[in-house]
């Protein structure tokens, strides 16, 4: 199960994540300005970004329902940290950080961990 802590130095690890404290006590991890992932503090919740698909999947499931003001985005909160398997909820994180990383403006190098924003050499334009 991850915790706080463990949630934190996950969704830091990606390639030019930042996190902020937003709205009192609720821990805003974003890429390019825009936010991939909120954890509250105080009464530990996660909400995330979702495809539909998985999104339906797990607001089937029970402490898991559409995140307020953003559900109909597809993001979705984890009423409890423990709602879903660790190595589950860090397969969601990371989908949820390249599905608002490919949507940031000239940050597609972010869709892929460690992706490198250089083409490669054949397919660069000869002059």
């Amino acid at each position: 199960m991850m915790n706080v802590d463990t949630i934190r130095e996950y969704s830091l690890t990606f390639p030019e994540a930042k996190e902020n404290l937003q709205w009192g006590d609720d821990l805003c991890f974003k890429v390019g300005g825009k936010i991939f992932l909120m954890l509250g503090l105080d009464d530990p919740r996660l909400c995330f970004k979702c495809t539909p698909e998985t999104f339906a999947e797990l607001i089937e499931r029970e402490d898991i329902r559409p995140a307020p003001y953003v559900g109909r985005y597809k993001w979705v909160m984890l009423d409890r940290l423990d709602a879903v398997r660790g190595d589950e909820l860090r397969e969601l994180i990371q989908a949820s950080y390249e599905m608002v990383a490919a949507k940031t403006p000239g940050k597609k190098a972010y869709k892929k961990r460690g992706a490198s924003k250089r083409a490669h050499p054949k397919q660069r334009k000869r002059v």
